[in-house]
This record gives structure tokens, C-alpha cells and sequence, in this order.
């Protein structure tokens, strides 16, 4: 049965996850899917794992070769340029995200003709465990303040986990440059070129496992960029959507 959603997992070294990680979403989503693992280099301890997972319990894998250098944002970029799905899940190997809302993501997208369909820990229902209280506090005053003070329909911009329709990276660039503000960016640019984000609530737990690959000093100024840019469309406009392939 072909994939209705494609869930693209980037991956270095998540032997430790990657089985638990699998297996939970082979048991918790419903909809026909395949899952992308991509991966920086062919010794990846994830790998060997991985395809034993898949043969033991039969689970749909294509294995990507990150097309567009090491780290986390190329390989978020080349999960994306290669799904053929209709639509498209960013989430970790960590498990961070549960995958059963994927489903709520799915029918959010099906139902109400959705674009971008954001798992948001800050709206009702929604709920966050652990994690630095920096890095919660800043991403949670983001979220809220940008929603309050524009019109973009999300309480959580911040957030990876993220449902795409995968035709809108045929009007979107990426520019981002540094790693998970990729998720904001294409939130703020679909919104404000006319696409229609919605949000379902999710609860994000800290990983028990490995290490994250999450730089807050490194990547804040990058954060802040996308922000800003929300800003300027909002109140002045100057900012026009670009409109190029994912590349």
C-alpha cells in the first residue's frame, strides 16, 4: 500500500533509540506510511539496527545519504527533498515527539485542507517534560508571542515536529543555515504566503537516551532571525515570500 505520509527521521549514532523509536510508530500510526531514516555517514551505528528492526517486524525503510553536508539541518533538508508522499512528518529518533499524533496530524491536514500542521506543547492540552529552562522559556515566549502579536496561527513555531504538504517546497527556499529553526522558517514563510498552518496539541519529553544535537547558543541568533522576519512582514510587509524550489 503506498505511503500516505512519509516520517522523516535524521539520525548519528541513535542505536540506543532507534529500535524503541521504530517500533512505536509501526504500533501507534494508523495511516499507511514509510519512514526516512537519513543519515551523515555510512558507519552510523543507527544503520545496523535500523535494518534489523525493519526485516524483524516488516516495517516500510528507505535509508538517504544526507545530500547536503553533515548535521541535522541537511539532513532534515534531504528527508524533505526526497519523500514522495503526499505529506510529510519531521520528528526524532529520541522519542521525544509521540508518534501517535501523527494521525491527529494527518486528519487535521485531510479534513481542513491543512498545509503545515504543527505538534504545539504550548497550546491546551498541549504539555512539555524536561529539557533546559532556558531553552524551554525562550521557545515557549517565541511561540506565545508571536502568536498574540501576529497573525500567524500556531502557538509553537519552534517546534520540529512538524506535518508538511510536501508541494509547498515547490514555492519555498530554505535559508536557514544553522539546524532546527528550519521548522520556524517554513512556518512563518507558508503563512505568510497565503498557506494554511494549523496546529494540533502534542507533549514533547526530554530523551533518556544519547545526546541531543540541539546548540542553543549556536542557533539562537538564527532563531532570532526567523522572528524577526515574522515581525517585519506583519507590521510593514517588506518581506516578500520567495518562491523556489527546495534546494
Amino acid at each position: 500500500m503506498a505511503a500516505e505520509v512519509d516520517i522523516v527521521i535524521p539520525v548519528y549514532n541513535e542505536a540506543l533509540n532507534i529500535k524503541q523509536a521504530m517500533t512505536r510508530i509501526a504500533k501507534e500510526v494508523t495511516i499507511p506510511f514509510k519512514i526516512n531514516i537519513v543519515y551523515d555517514f555510512d558507519e552510523d551505528n543507527t544503520l545496523p539496527v535500523a535494518r534489523s528492526v525493519e526485516k524483524e517486524q516488516g516495517i516500510n525503510v528507505c535509508y538517504f545519504k544526507n545530500i547536503f553536508g553533515g548535521g541535522v539541518l541537511g539532513a532534515i533538508k534531504t528527508g524533505l527533498k526526497l519523500s514522495n508522499a503526499e505529506f510529510v512528518v519531521v520528528t526524532m529518533a529520541d522519542l521525544s515527539d509521540p508518534p501517535s499524533v501523527i494521525d491527529e496530524m494527518y486528519r487535521a491536514a485531510t479534513r481542513f485542507n491543512g498545509d503545515v500542521i504543527c505538534g504545539s506543547r504550548y497550546m491546551p492540552e498541549g504539555s512539555q517534560v524536561g529539557g533546559p529552562f532556558l531553552k524551554r522559556s525562550l521557545s515557549k515566549l517565541a511561540g506565545l508571542s508571536l502568536y498574540w502579536f501576529t497573525s500567524i496561527p500556531t502557538r509553537d513555531v519552534t517546534n520540529s515536529f512538524k506535518l508538511y504538504r510536501r508541494e509547498i517546497f515547490e514555492t519555498i527556499t530554505i535559508e536557514s543555515r544553522g539546524g532546527f529553526e528550519l521548522g520556524m522558517e517554513i512556518v512563518i514563510k507558508s503563512h505568510f504566503g497565503g498557506r494554511n498552518v494549523l496546529e494540533v496539541p502534542t507533549s514533547w519529553t526530554d530523551r533518556t537516551l544519547g545526546g541531543s544535537r540541539f546548540r542553543l547558543w549556536r542557533w539562537l541568533p538564527k532563531y532570532l532571525r526567523w522572528y524577526f522576519y515574522a515581525l517585519r512582514q506583519q507590521f510593514f510587509g517588506k518581506v516578500a515570500p520567495i518562491t523556489k524550489r527546495l534546494s
